[in-house]
């Protein structure tokens, strides 16, 4: 017997009671939103600030849980699901997808500062790098970077700028493995496709329409 809410269960074998009660599969549910910045990810706050669930107000989901996280200050592409079997899939350090952000930085990075966050450095007792990283625009004040990392550590990218030297002034996660963010507007979310679901991981269920 399991009691822990958060352990990983196949929800078309698992057998799930509650309150000694039978509870039938849920509708398995896979979603895109695009995260405004100033939204917590969590459920609820105790210091009563707004959270992502702001964003599906009236929408009658069921449950669902966040695919990892951005801080409050992050924006973008944030990933929902019921299914656990697969978002532990995608936030396994070893195994899961690629994410892509644009990060607008103040002043414009030398190209042996890119190298250096390749490499990586030394941030509070862990090191720290990024999978890749190139300019995508700049201006006389500030630049704009593609940032792509293959791991996802707490404001891995936040504190890999501050050891560079670098202010973060906006960071907003654009793709998540070969999903995109798109047009997508802010505050607005969508079902991902079966094709999305399954090459982002193996979903646990039959993926809902």
């Amino acid at each position: 017997m399991v009691l822990d809410p958060e352990y990983p269960v196949d929800v078309q074998r698992a057998r799930i009671h509650v309150d000694g009660m039978d509870a039938s599969a849920p509708l398995p549910r896979y979603l895109a939103l695009n995260k405004p910045r100033g939204l917590v990810t969590t459920a609820s706050d105790e210091r009563g600030r707004d959270t992502v669930y702001r964003c599906f107000d009236g929408a009658d989901l069921g449950w669902i849980a966040p695919v990892g996280r951005l801080d409050q200050a992050s924006e973008g592409l944030l990933l929902f699901t019921n299914d656990p079997v697969w978002a532990a899939a995608i936030t396994d350090p070893e195994r899961g997808p690629d994410k892509t952000y644009h990060v607008q930085v103040h002043g414009s990075p030398a190209p042996f500062l890119l190298k250096t966050m390749v490499r990586g450095l030394p941030c509070d007792g862990e090191r720290l790098a990024v999978a890749s990283v190139r300019i995508l625009r700049e201006g006389q004040r500030n630049a704009w970077l593609e940032v792509v990392l293959d791991e996802g550590r707490n404001r891995h990218i936040r504190r890999l700028m501050a050891a560079c030297g670098l202010e973060v002034l906006r960071l907003v996660r654009v793709a998540v493995g070969p999903v995109v963010l798109g047009e997508l507007a802010k505050g607005a979310w969508r079902a991902l496709d079966e094709g999305e679901v399954a090459l982002l991981a193996p979903p646990s269920a039959p993926v809902a329409a």
